[in-house]
């Protein structure tokens, strides 16, 4: 008997996320350098940790509020307000969600009705996609190109509008490309979202790793707060990958929206977890600090590299991945992935699996150790030179 005659159309038509196959085959090898992991290489905190130990210790277990701790709110409320200037009320603004994925996920199924397109500036997370499928809409990828590092322009936006448009989901610091948009760059895509109407979903889960300028949070342009839905967290900045913990900041008619299918589908973020948050936005930015100021030596190493051994890269402006050109090699960026894993033991992603716009490119991780950069990229030199002959 079998019983994909009961499952949904919508979910078998769903791919396999294409970066899980590379994980469970470096897995199964021994001697395997990573770059594929998309999560920091630091330890969560101390003091951090030491609050959640605490939290556990005083017995706080219950379940918190739907939309999470007060006191977290509060300090996301207040740590929005400081670090980014926008402002959101901590009492009826501001969810406490299961990581930014799930933030993303109620996002959606609140604004998305069957077959409204999302527009999707591509190359982009894997999740974004099947996300808006599982929604019931229609996902509509726009292609940004490597000559222009990856970043988002306003005629891409206005090719690709339809009557059925509905929503831009905005990724800066992008993931794959680490492509990070101006302020001014930023204020075009804005007017074209006031121009059509658009909800506009705000990724910002990288904000706390920008490099080389002061980092614009999406709704603190003029007229943007009402039309955006903030989505972050604390996996990446805060090296917190496991705690499962994000949030969102919206106008209240759409976190009220939100926090329905939130209190249905999730009831509320892991208390323990949240008493590490509250920690860690109180007494924890000097840790995100010296954080970034490592991830930025190693990119400004492991890019100059790549360039040096020939696989052409540009400086991304923020996260921490590369995402240099295989095209030189005249394979496609499965082919190089598997081949660098099977000759090198050196795991990357192929830029395949982010959408089409990242065939030719593979995805680089730099939150790694500077010792282990410096062999993955020896490795990577020797199976350029061979595969240029």
């Amino acid at each position: 008997m079998t019983q994909s005659k009961y499952l949904s159309d919508t979910v078998s038509a769903l791919k396999p996320s294409g970066i899980r196959k590379f994980f469970d085959l470096a897995a199964s090898m021994e001697g395997v350098i990573s770059l594929g992991v998309g999560e920091p290489d630091f330890v969560t905190s101390w003091n951090v940790r030491e609050a959640c130990i605490l939290s556990l210790e005083q017995g706080f277990t219950s379940y918190t509020a739907n939309a999470g701790l007060l006191e977290l709110r509060q300090e996301i409320s207040e740590y929005l307000h400081g670090k980014f200037d926008v402002g959101y009320r901590a009492e009826d603004e501001v969810i406490v969600t299961v990581g930014a994925s799930q933030a993303l996920d109620i996002a959606l199924r609140a604004i998305v009705n069957p077959l409204d397109e999302v527009l999707i500036p591509e190359p982009c997370f894997v999740s974004y996609a099947p996300l808006v499928s599982l929604a019931g809409g229609v996902p509509v990828p726009l292609h940004t190109r490597a000559d222009d590092h990856f970043k988002l322009r306003p005629q891409l936006i206005e090719e690709a509008l339809t009557e059925r448009t509905k929503a831009l989901l905005l990724c800066s610091p992008s993931n794959p490309t680490g492509a990070v948009l101006s302020k001014h760059e930023l204020q075009l895509i804005a007017e074209q979202a006031e121009m059509h109407d658009l909800v506009v979903l705000a990724d910002e889960i990288y904000a706390e790793l920008t490099y080389d300028e002061v980092y614009t949070s999406f709704p603190s342009l003029s007229g943007m707060r009402e039309r955006t839905i903030l989505i972050s967290g604390f996996s990446k900045g805060f090296a917190m990958t496991g705690w499962r913990l994000g949030f969102i900041a919206a106008p209240a008619e759409l976190s009220g929206a939100m926090l329905k299918i939130h209190q249905y589908s999730m009831m509320c973020a892991p208390t323990m977890a949240q008493y590490g948050a509250i920690e860690a936005l109180k007494n924890g930015m000097q840790d995100v600090e010296q954080m970034k100021k490592s991830y930025r030596r190693r990119r400004n190493f492991f890019v100059e590299t790549l360039n040096e051994i020939g696989l052409s890269c540009h400086l991304p402006g923020g996260a921490f991945y590369a995402f240099p050109s295989i095209k030189e090699t005249g394979l496609s960026s499965e082919e190089f992935a598997e081949k660098l894993l099977i000759e090198q033991k050196v795991a990357v992603v192929p830029g395949n699996v982010f959408g089409e716009s990242g065939e030719g490119f593979v995805r680089c991780s730099y939150a790694s150790s500077l010792e282990q950069l410096q062999e993955a990229l020896r490795r990577m030199a020797v199976f350029m030179e061979k595969a240029s002959k």
